[in-house]
């Protein structure tokens, strides 16, 4: 038993600590996922919606945290309690997930590795075995360092934690797992290779022959059947190549320019997902900088899910010298971590990306 939960402890307290850093690298894009499930489809919680980025901040870091003194042995029975609270709340939140097929990715590991539902909760109950043998032998979970010491290496780790939020809050997470991340290429992330595998699917013909109901099956091809045509179930068996980059549209009055400005020579993106919740103070910045832009010849556009009649105020109050195209809300905060955020391109490849914190760090 002994050797059994030393090999759970190490197992637990690295998985907790990388999941939580992960996360802790992009907590604004774990508040989106939050959002997820917090809407009426899901846990029907609406109420938790506007507080959720702070919730994501409070989840990841006591994720990290509980690996840390898991690790170092610091107060067994504390962090054992707390492991087996989350995730028994985790293992029946994946489930859910999965089950109802309501939230495709848990975003357990973030961007940087993708799950699917039925994973994360396999994933889950990996964990809740591990974490009931460290239940059971929380005798064998001994420290590592003095009390002192313990509670410094604890200390440490929060307070390591706290400033890491604070930078990525305030700039962009360090490390970039999207397929927007600097030195990508819109257009090349939306191809589909020739020899990409295409979806598999099932086909359930249902017929009525000689007055009683029969059921063929096929990959696609039309039965040959002397009865009946009733209907057909179509099943996916087996999921075709997804392009990283899918659902990218950058529209005006319902013309899609993205081809178009994706080839320009000199292009400034300014994007903000939802123009009623931007920082409102970083416009007139953007205004001089995009200014600045136009003048060396780049090509400026806006690009925001938001409606025409706000966008257009927007332009009007803060003298904006480029006007908003319609992007996908999903997309746009996938694009980017900031509202507003600055991307400089060159035909379709991302050259800068910057929070609206750092528009005065872009160089043209």
């Amino acid at each position: 038993m002994k050797y059994l939960v030393w090999i759970s402890r190490i197992l637990v307290g690295v998985l907790f600590i990388i999941s939580g850093l992960i996360k802790l690298n992009d907590p604004v894009g774990f508040s989106f996922k939050l959002e997820e499930y917090f809407s009426p489809g899901v846990l029907d919680l609406p109420f938790l919606e506007p507080i959720a980025l702070a919730i994501s901040i409070f989840v990841v870091i006591v994720e990290v945290i509980l690996g840390v003194l898991l690790l170092i042995g610091f107060k067994p029975k504390f962090t054992v309690w707390s492991l087996l609270a989350m995730i028994v709340f985790f293992t029946f939140l994946t489930f859910y997930s999965a089950y109802f097929n309501k939230v495709t990715d848990c975003g357990c590991f973030g961007d940087a590795v993708k799950l699917t539902p039925w994973e994360s909760f396999t994933k889950d109950v990996i964990l809740l075995v591990l974490i009931l043998i460290l239940f059971y032998g929380q005798k064998y979970i001994t420290p590592l360092f003095n009390t002192k010491t313990n509670w410094i290496v604890g200390g440490v780790a929060l307070l390591a934690c706290i400033l890491f939020a604070n930078h990525v809050l305030n700039h962009l997470p360090s490390v970039d797992f999207r397929p927007y991340k600097i030195g990508a290429n819109i257009e090349e992330g939306m191809t589909v290779p020739e020899d990409a595998p295409e979806p598999i699917y099932e086909y359930a013909w249902r017929f009525k022959v000689n007055g009683e109901g029969q059921i063929y099956v096929t990959n696609g091809d039309y039965p040959s059947v002397d009865g009946e045509f009733v209907d057909v179930e179509t099943t996916l068996i087996q999921k075709g190549y997804e392009p990283p980059i899918h659902d990218f549209t950058i529209e005006k009055e319902g013309q899609d320019f993205a081809f178009e400005l994706l080839n320009e020579d000199k292009l400034v993106m300014v994007i903000a997902y939802d123009l009623a919740k931007s920082n409102y103070e970083a416009f007139s910045e953007v205004a001089e900088v995009t200014a600045k832009a136009k003048e060396k010849g780049y090509k400026v556009i806006g690009m925001s899910a938001s409606n025409d009649a706000l966008a257009n105020k927007v332009e009007q109050q803060y003298n904006l010298p480029f006007d908003f195209y319609f992007t996908d809300e999903t997309t746009l905060k996938t694009i980017v971590r900031s509202n507003p955020a600055v991307l400089v391109l060159e035909r379709g490849t991302i050259k800068q990306k910057v929070h609206y914190n750092d528009v005065d760090e872009l160089t043209f």
